[in-house]
């Protein structure tokens, strides 16, 4: 093992070495886009031609620059543009014998939005210091998906038949709303992440290495989803309607309207899915002796139909008072509802696959989930270099789960046994936080914060029971009623500081945790309580050298932190079938995380990235044997995990009319822990990512994307077997570009199933799972409004970025 590890680290920096050897005089051209007042402009598209073939692409930051890197020598002609402002171009750009500094300024829109088309072409991926970015409209393939099938298609991204989200190979992930924690996990989280639209989605965030100023959870890193906000000014607004086909029909639908105008904005977006799924699961589970000699087999086929309606509305406005002082205030919400109709069957089998009886399970749920949340907050412009910023945050989610199951033995010991469950539970979220920011000479940024936050949840499961169809009766060993508080108090300092070729960030968070559970008793199960209170400093960081100008470094460093999931917390009974019962934990631990990353960037060309990670206390899904042979899911705290993972990007341009962007990801995974012994397990895992766009005409516009995951293990006992897909869509604008038609085709080859086999204490269980991914798409979106011509909002425009809302 020794020796493998050092040829896979030979290899990684060899490959390390030699993309540092790729030199070439070419040259940074540094651009600075802002408005008429000289206010910078965020997220302007900055493209640069050469004799009219497009050559490269840049997005403008916070201070309003974007860099075009390593051009070569030569002359060019450089165009800007931002929505709700007039696109503007500079010809003749001569490149020779030095980097060059150039300052573009957009003027607003003042005639019709329909008279005046301004077209981007922001890329599918982008690269940040520490954070790579997902742009969802640049690419066909996700027209009518949900956030959920937009995060499975985004690098390095999976989400696995548990619900759990991992990054770049590893579980635990932070995700976040607008820069909001959800608060929430597994299924719950997955339930409110589909029923989002894809097209409400401005961007997404994948951070690897996150800033102090970043709750400390997420031990890979933070999922960060930017709704969209159209700022432009006057009324505007974009429809987007998606018909699609799967084994059964499907529907998504979104509107965005924005009003502004003088010093106020509002926004308003609605989105409304329908999906109606099928999903079948085969298991094969074999039970052994002590020799490990097949003693039992038991063989689950298993339909899942789901019918899936989901509506989500978010309303906003924001208020600059004055040039130094602003207001925002938003309210969102979601209805969420989902029936399940499942059937399965047991055959338990001899050693020689004869069937020995059998067992018809039917089920019944409908899941009712409400959210409702608001925020509020300040900005404040205290001088030229300090800002101060307020927030305050209120939520509340509703669950309702209605279950019933029934079980049927055919035969002369047949029998009838029928589980009714009401499960009602509630969160309510509530926190307080602010931000200072200021300035420190010419380069230099100090942030600090504190924050605090308070959860309440009250989970309620009443089961009854009837046996051959007889009277109802309590269950009072499955029943449970769990109440469970927590708070969180944070501070965090950082510092910031660019010098000529190097950038310097240091920070420290520190938070503290305490929470109160109570599982009230009843007749049978015990009334228990218990408390906990732990808290923790977690540093971050890095280091970024600009070698020369085609070459940059960059080392970071930061502990995480995740914790349990307070549902998981709640020691419940959840029926899955006959035989199969997932099961919440009581001394359930959070785990901590050292992240350590190294990466090298080679112009716009090449990024490679080197990272280790240790992880404490490892979360691990767990599955153990009853004495009865029930197999029960849990999970829990397991030992340790040793994570290796090298990766490299490619972004080039074949030809003029093709762009390519590619990523591997290598990790070798070490765990080590006890489940009913002392448990070992290793993999090496390889994911591919491609996305390809085409330039077919100059109107129709093509995407080939897809993804490749093979072997992998996130939990102790699972394996997975290699997975994968490949889409591709079509694009075309229609009605004077102020519409746009898209067809898609996910998973074209219905490969992105999920298989694998699981370990447990005498036994072991073969799975797979046939999601329903196939779909076809036609969507098309049409953007409407009209743009005011008052001279009076130019200063609302710079009130408003000047307090940065």
């Amino acid at each position: 093992m020794q020796g493998m590890k050092k040829r896979i680290i030979g290899l990684m920096l060899g490959v390390f070495v030699a993309s540092t050897t790729l030199l070439a005089q070419n040259y940074n051209i540094i651009i600075k886009v802002s408005d008429e007042k000289q206010l910078p402009i965020e997220s302007a598209v900055v493209d640069l031609f050469e004799k009219e073939n497009k050559t490269g692409t840049a997005i403008s930051k916070k201070n309003g620059e974007a860099l075009i890197a390593n051009v070569k020598a030569g002359t060019y002609e450089i165009a800007a543009s931002f929505t709700g402002y007039e696109p503007q171009r500079i010809k003749n750009v001569v490149v020779a014998n030095a980097d060059l500094y150039l300052d573009i300024k957009l003027k607003p829109i003042v005639s019709e939005l329909a008279q005046v088309t301004v077209q981007s072409s922001k890329p599918f991926i982008q690269r940040e210091q520490g954070k790579l970015i997902v742009n969802p409209d640049a690419s066909p393939t996700n027209n009518g998906t949900t956030v959920v099938e937009l995060l499975e298609k985004s690098p390095g991204v999976m989400i696995d038949r548990n619900n759990g989200i991992s990054l770049r190979n590893k579980s635990g992930v932070l995700v976040l709303i607008d820069d909001k924690p959800t608060y929430l996990q597994g299924a719950d989280l997955i339930s409110l992440l589909s029923s989002m639209n894809t097209s409400q989605v401005e961007k997404i965030e994948l951070i690897t290495s996150p800033s102090a100023k970043y709750d400390a959870a997420g031990n890979s890193g933070i999922i960060n989803i930017k709704t969209k906000k159209i700022k432009q000014i006057g009324f505007n607004g974009n429809l987007t309607m998606a018909a699609a086909m799967g084994m059964h029909p499907r529907t998504n639908n979104s509107l965005l309207l924005n009003y502004r105008k003088n010093k106020w904005i509002h926004y308003f977006s609605y989105g409304i899915n329908y999906a109606k799924t099928r999903m079948p699961i085969y298991a094969l589970r074999t039970y052994f002796d002590a020799a490990r000699s097949p003693i039992a087999i038991l063989e689950q086929p298993t339909f899942f139909n789901n019918t899936n309606l989901n509506n989500t509305i978010k309303y906003g406005t924001e208020f600059a008072a004055t040039d130094k002082l602003s207001f925002v205030f938003s309210f969102s919400g979601s209805l969420i509802n989902r029936k399940a109709r499942n059937t399965a069957t047991a055959d338990w089998l001899s050693p020689s696959r004869t069937i020995d009886s059998s067992i018809y399970t039917s089920s019944n749920s409908e899941n009712r989930f409400t959210t409702g949340a608001i925020s509020i907050g300040s900005r404040h412009k205290l001088s030229k270099t300090q800002q101060l910023t307020i927030d305050a945050d209120a939520a509340r989610y509703d669950l309702n789960n209605e279950q019933y199951f029934q079980s049927d033995r055919p035969g002369a010991q047949g029998y009838t046994i029928g589980t009714l469950g009401n499960i009602p539970s509630f969160i309510k979220i509530f926190s307080v936080n602010s931000n200072y920011t200021q300035d420190m000479g010419r380069n230099g940024k100090l942030e600090a914060g504190v924050k605090t936050s308070k959860i309440d949840t009250d989970n309620d499961a009443g089961y009854v029971v009837s046996v051959n169809n007889g009277l109802w009766r309590p269950d009072y060993a499955k029943s449970n009623h769990f109440v469970y508080g927590e708070k969180i108090h944070a501070a965090f300092g950082m510092y910031e500081q660019k010098f000529k070729r190097l950038t310097v960030q240091a920070g420290l968070r520190y938070e503290y945790t305490h929470y109160d559970a109570h599982q009230l008793g009843n007749i049978v199960v015990k009334d228990s309580s218990f408390s906990r209170n732990y808290d923790g400093f977690f540093p971050s960081g890095f280091v970024t050298w600009e070698a020369d100008s085609i070459h940059t470094f960059s080392f970071s460093v930061g502990r995480r932190i995740d914790r349990p999931n307070f549902q998981r917390l709640n020691p419940f009974v959840n029926i899955i079938n006959k035989y199969t019962l997932e099961r919440g934990n009581p001394f359930f631990r959070p785990q901590f995380t050292w992240n350590f990353e190294l990466s090298h960037q080679y112009k716009q060309l090449l990024h490679t990235t080197f990272s280790y990670s240790l992880i404490k206390d490892y979360f691990s899904q767990l599955f153990l044997t009853d004495p009865d042979g029930t197999l029960v899911y849990t999970q829990g705290n397991v030992g340790r995990m040793h994570n290796y993972t090298f990766s490299t990007m490619l972004t080039i341009k074949p030809a003029k009319w093709w762009s390519l962007n590619t990523e591997a990801i290598y990790t070798y995974k070490k765990l080590i822990g006890y489940v009913w012994n002392n448990y070992r397990s290793d993999v090496s895992q390889l994911t591919l990512n491609m996305n390809n766009q085409f330039r077919i005409s100059k109107k129709i516009s093509g995407e080939i994307s897809g993804s490749y995951t093979g072997r992998s293990r996130n939990d102790l006992q699972e394996l997975l077997y290699p997975f994968g897909q490949l889409n591709a869509g079509l694009s075309m604008p229609v009605m004077k570009n102020n519409g746009t038609l898209r067809f898609s085709a996910r998973d074209i080859f219905k490969t992105n199933w999920m298989e694998g086999l699981t370990d447990f204490k005498d036994a072991e269980e073969y799975f797979i799972v046939r999601r329903d991914s196939r779909v076809f798409t036609l969507s098309f979106s049409y953007r409407f409004g009209k743009n005011s011509k008052t001279t009076r909002q130019k200063s609302a425009t710079e009130e408003m970025r000047r307090v940065e809302l």
